[in-house]
């Protein structure tokens, strides 16, 4: 397994994160394309993790609040092919671990309810209530770093 990190929208790293948030909310779940690639795509640092094969499995990115204190988790994806077996939780160990690096004080991310548990696990705590987002129900989740 690797994890390779990318603010460049014409690199491999991003290309491969897009391909897999286009298979799992674009086609697995129905989110509009129009919406999944927005306007802070070149601001985001897009993290995949590839297998052992050199396959990517799963992809997240974070967007850094202006003042550097705090960051949005955001577009957490496995493809189906790779679930179960503990990679969402690799991925976000090590983007917790980046975060710290950075000194961001908080990271927040919206889960869909059928997440909460396992950002619940991982250390996030919920705030607020449910709210609809791209026809998906969710939930604010938060982390003190």
């Amino acid at each position: 397994m690797k994890i390779k990190q990318t603010r460049d929208t014409l690199s491999q790293t991003y290309h491969d994160a897009v391909r897999i948030r286009q298979l799992v909310f674009v086609q697995g779940q129905g989110v509009p394309r129009s919406i999944e690639i927005d306007k802070d795509e070149a601001y985001c640092l897009h993290f995949v993790l590839y297998d052992d094969a050199g396959e990517a499995a799963a992809t997240c990115r974070i967007l850094p609040s202006e003042d550097l204190a705090q960051a949005v988790l955001q577009r957490m994806a496995v493809l189906p092919a790779y679930r179960g077996q503990n990679l969402g939780q690799q991925l976000l160990e090590h983007v917790l671990s980046f975060c710290q690096q950075q000194r961001f004080r908080k990271l927040s991310l919206h889960a869909q309810l059928t997440a909460e548990g396992f950002y619940s696990k991982m250390g996030f705590n919920t705030v607020g209530s449910v709210f609809e987002e791209a026809g998906i129900r969710h939930i604010t989740m938060e982390m003190a770093l």
